[in-house]
């Protein structure tokens, strides 16, 4: 428990999830392909982001901790990340899926989740343009991040995918200083 709250606090030397990064980047943003892994997740609906982020990371928190059927400890990783759908309209909520890499020993066999809640991810291989931000991140600011984000795409002429999105954190809330955060949108793929 203590070490799994030291993670959460510091979140140092966490697992990330394997990607190659493209030769070729923009000036504002990174190009990267992320392997095929699993993820654990938790899908709301909701208007506002940073509540349905504060709920589904205590459900992942949660099974991270042995509330799944192995009562398996899984070791924190990082990012959080959180995809968003966005509603239809303004006053429509949007779906937002939190979820936690899995640890590369789980990735083979992760442990079967008990809250009905929480679910096995399976992420296929895909491509991101990803842009990194610090500070104490919140729905602001990551709106702003975004469309600086698609902003530059814009400028480069490269083709991407709007929606859904991601949103990603690396820190905890009591890492107070060099905090990383992340937008990522996928990159559209020739039909």
């Amino acid at each position: 428990m203590f070490k799994a709250m030291g993670q959460v606090l510091f979140s140092s030397g966490l697992q990330n999830p394997p990607f190659t990064a493209a030769e070729k980047q923009g000036e504002d943003y990174e190009i990267r392909t992320y392997h095929a892994t699993k993820w654990v997740s938790t899908t709301l609906s909701g208007m506002q982001w940073d509540p349905a982020m504060n709920t589904g990371f205590r459900r992942l928190f949660s099974y991270i901790q042995g509330n799944n059927k192995n009562k398996a400890k899984v070791e924190m990783t990082a990012p959080v990340s959180c995809r968003v759908d966005p509603g239809a309209g303004p006053a429509c909520e949007s779906q937002f899926t939190v979820s936690f890499y899995i640890p590369e020993e789980h990735q083979e066999n992760p442990p079967e989740p008990s809250d009905a809640e929480v679910f096995v991810e399976h992420r296929k291989e895909f491509t991101a343009y990803v842009r990194t931000y610090g500070g104490f991140s919140n729905e602001t600011l990551k709106r702003q991040e975004l469309l600086k984000l698609l902003e530059s795409l814009q400028r480069d002429g490269v083709p991407y995918v709007d929606k859904p999105f991601y949103a990603c954190g690396y820190d905890s809330p009591f890492k107070l200083t060099n905090r990383r955060n992340e937008v990522w949108v996928f990159k559209k793929e020739p039909e």
